[in-house]
Formats: structure tokens, sequence, C-alpha cells
């Protein structure tokens, strides 16, 4: 028995392993900015948010995505929506497994989430209360922010007390 494959499954399949730019170990879709490929009025689309609206990345993600499509012979158009914005929760357990192991301490649970209440927009002065990140090189719960960005706006650059090795931590959004 034959399988054929829709147009639309077919761009999931090719679209599944495309990496993030700028963290090559995990992918668009693990990191959540992949978020659906759909039959528009005008053809294939591809729907993608940004981490946040300024991220540099965005360009490239979306020649990436126009270029994996071409190479399989599909032709489609990228969408960038912004609404709902991007939360680090819409990261799959693999893509925190994979950035730890790449060396960046991935994100906490956003405060929305913690509160109980999901994609409410909370206007209140951020708790002064301390979240501990966890070194991604030794596992300590010894480590300082040294600087509230760090390799890109995303990330927070954090130092390991007990190894003394600086790291990225994903910041939660």
């Amino acid at each position: 028995m034959t399988t054929t494959l829709t147009r639309t499954q077919q761009a999931w399949q090719l679209l599944e392993g495309l990496s993030d730019p700028e963290i090559p170990v995990i992918t668009l879709r693990e990191l959540g900015i992949l978020r659906d490929v759909r039959e528009g009025a005008q053809g294939l689309e591809v729907v993608i948010t940004p981490t946040y609206s300024g991220c540099p990345a965005m360009g490239q993600i979306e020649d990436d995505v126009k270029a994996t499509l071409a190479a399989a012979g599909l032709k489609g158009k990228v969408v960038t929506q912004l609404a709902p914005a991007w939360t680090t929760d819409w990261m799959t357990e693999a893509a925190r497994d994979k950035l730890r192991a790449y060396g960046i301490a991935p994100p906490h649970a956003c405060a929305s989430e913690q509160n109980g209440s999901a994609n409410v927009v909370q206007f209140a002065a951020r708790s002064t209360k301390t979240e501990v990140v966890l070194c991604p090189q030794c596992g300590s719960a010894n480590t300082t922010e040294t600087s509230h960005f760090g390799s890109t706006a995303c990330k927070a650059l954090y130092r390991c007390l007990s190894c003394m090795e600086p790291f990225d931590y994903f910041k939660p959004y």
C-alpha cells in the first residue's frame, strides 16, 4: 500500500528538522517558532512567530523555510504571526534538554503560568524573588547573573560560582 502525502504533510515533514540559526542544536518546531503549515488562499503558508519582535534571526528563518521548501519542489509563503506572542512555554522538553546539553540554561516557566493564569498580560512590578538558575555545565545552583543580556537579547549572561564557567540563560517570556 502506497501512501501519498499532502503538500501540507510534506512541508511539515521537511520543516520538522530545520534548526534555529542562532541555536543550531534545536529545531524551529522544538523552539515553538514554527507554528503552522496550512493551505491558504494563495497556496502553501508556513506560519512562524518570532521569539521577540526585534529578533534578528527572523529574516534568516524565513529564507531557510523558503529554501527548504524550494529544494523539494514546493512553493510556499512565510507568514509572520505576532499574536499570540511567543512564550518560552512553547518550547518542548526536548528543546530544554538540548539547550542544557549545549551549555545554555533553559528557561523557567513564565510568571503567567506560575500564577495559574496562562496567556494573561499582567501589569505589575516584577518579583524581587530571585530565580535559581542551574549551571548547565555542573548543575550547581550557586550561580549569579552578570548581565541581563547575553549573546542575544533573549538570553541573560550568568556565571557559575562553583565551576566558574560563564553561561547563557534563556530568559522566560
